[in-house]
């Protein structure tokens, strides 16, 4: 729904007169728009016309059609293939060449200018000053680390893009946990539900309306937000009564936990675990609210963009002039041979003159890309082509909860027996284009068709245990065995059974000497029998 009298004013101050205003109404009209206390008329039906209120309240507000939703091509790289990525440069919506070409035009401009200046306007002695200034400027270009500072930079702002997406509140969990716990099938229970979660998405919509451009170009003001259906007037002067400094986003999450706790007094939750369970959900949705709020308040900090941003501007401003063609250097080429009468001197090999750059404007293609890729998604609840479509969110998110706690509540389809039922190995159909998929084997570990060695001796276990006294068989290492061609010791053998089979006993004396330092006294004896035994075991042929 929009609010054509704050609309109307502003589309005014933007063009002076109201005709864009009167072509927006036209918009509404043709697609069953309703208007902020009005109706308009119904000319085509639609299911989907909150995503229409947004379209409408764009153009009024902007006077530009909006993009339908973010940029998506998951099914065209669905197959790797020949050529696969190269379909997707002929794009131009949420392109790098959108985004780039005012950029690329004027370096391309200024590149022209400094060219022509060199070689039509210049005399030769300036032309030669300025040979020396670009071949500074070209060896101070490659002193700037570039490449680490800005592939470090747009690496920490894709990841703070992905988790701000991840921290956007969505009432999936909450709604469940509502429909579970808050029971009655009469007027009290069905009020308690929609309301419980109508705070849910309100809160949502309060915390988006301070991040998002989008969000609080469709809800300017709290009496929009009201008509919308988030809230009621009475709950607007409650909310407006309150004083605070800060943003009250989390008011209604609030009154979740009063109203969850009066439904609990009144026998509508059940126990106390199912409170607690809708407690959780609750603090769990409040907390990526809160996230999504901090996110916007503490940005990456400044110098760091800063820096990046003076980097990249300082090594291009530095290549316009170092990467121009000029003269080569007094004694750079190579000495000629005798001229003969009458015969012209060949040129001199230097650098390839090429009046368009082509190396240098695809690296300021992929630099200055670099950045602004960053640029865009650095803050993605702008208007641009790939930020999220916070509206559209809002949309989705009242429509489903309300679904759920409402017209899905204890409305099940009959229990019945599944089409398996006698079945012990239960196999779904598979159509033409699957049946290939069938005969494969099922997977079962990555060693399950491991090849083992037929040797006997690889697969008798051994005791590990240093407390037993029976004997181990000497087992080999295959590979030491091969190039060596006698017995290693395998190192998965004790060394007590090491040294049992292949060496030497420990001396008893020695085992003495360290139960009289600090052993146990009355172990000794033992040890120097059990040292005994196994020495005498050793010794046998």
């Amino acid at each position: 729904m929009l609010g054509p009298e704050s609309l109307e004013c502003h589309v005014t101050e933007a063009n002076g007169g109201g005709s864009r205003t009167r072509d927006a109404r036209k918009l509404a009209e043709e697609n069953q728009l309703t208007v902020y206390g009005e109706e308009l008329p119904k000319t085509r039906q639609r299911q989907d016309h909150h995503s229409w209120d947004f379209s409408a309240f764009t153009y009024l507000s902007t006077g530009r059609a909006p993009s339908t939703m973010t940029v998506s091509y998951t099914l065209k790289v669905a197959e790797a293939r020949f050529g696969g990525f190269s379909g997707l440069l002929l794009r131009w919506r949420g392109s790098i060449y959108k985004l780039l070409y005012k950029e690329f035009l004027l370096f391309g401009a200024l590149y022209a200018v400094l060219s022509i200046t060199y070689r039509l306007l210049l005399t030769q002695e300036q032309r030669y000053v300025y040979a020396q200034v670009a071949r500074y400027c070209n060896r101070s270009a490659d002193l700037i680390p570039l490449s680490f500072v800005l592939g470090f930079y747009v690496t920490l702002v894709v990841n703070r893009w992905w988790s701000q997406y991840t921290s956007i509140p969505l009432p999936d969990q909450l709604m469940c946990v509502i429909s579970a716990s808050v029971h009655g099938v009469d007027q009290r229970g069905r009020l308690l539900r929609r309301t419980l979660i109508r705070y849910a998405n309100l809160a949502s919509v309060l915390v988006l309306r301070s991040v998002s451009t989008r969000v609080l170009k469709r809800f300017p003001t709290m009496e929009h937000v009201v008509d919308a259906g988030f809230m009621s007037q009475e709950e607007r002067k409650k909310f407006e009564s309150l004083k605070s400094d800060f943003n009250k986003y989390w008011v209604p999450c609030v009154w979740f936990t009063n109203l969850a706790a009066q439904a609990r007094r009144d026998g509508r939750i059940r126990d106390d675990i199912a409170l607690c369970l809708l407690l959780e959900e609750l603090n769990k949705y409040r907390a990526k609210c809160s996230m999504l709020f901090h996110y916007d308040w503490i940005s990456i900090p400044l110098v760091y963009t800063q820096v990046v941003t003076i980097a990249v501007y300082s090594f291009f401003a530095l290549s316009l002039v170092g990467r121009q063609f000029v003269e080569p250097e007094a004694g750079a080429a190579k000495p000629q041979k005798l001229l003969k009468p009458g015969q012209e001197p060949a040129p001199s090999l230097g650098d390839l003159d090429m009046y368009v750059p082509l190396t240098t404007l695809l690296q300021f293609f992929f630099y200055a890309g670099w950045l602004k890729v960053a640029e865009q998604i650095i803050n993605p609840f702008g208007e641009d082509d790939d930020d999220f479509e916070t509206n559209q969110l809002i949309d989705r998110n009242l429509q489903v909860s309300l679904l759920s706690v409402d017209e899905m509540y204890q409305n099940l389809p009959p229990a019945e027996k599944d089409q398996y039922w006698d079945e012990d190995q239960p196999q779904p159909p598979y159509t033409v284009a699957t049946a290939a998929e069938s005969l494969r084997p099922s997977f079962l570990g990555s060693t399950f068709n491991l090849r083992m060695s037929d040797d006997p001796e690889q697969s008798l276990q051994v005791e590990a245990s240093p407390g037993s006294g029976r004997p181990a068989p000497a087992a080999q290492t295959p590979l030491l065995g091969r190039f060596l061609g006698v017995g290693a010791p395998s190192p998965a053998i004790s060394l007590r059974n090491f040294g049992r089979v292949r060496g030497t006993p420990r001396p008893p004396h020695l085992l003495r000497f360290r139960a009289e330092e600090g052993g146990d006294p009355e172990a000794a004896p033992r040890i120097e029998e059990e040292t005994a035994e196994s020495g005498d075991e050793a010794l046998e042929p």
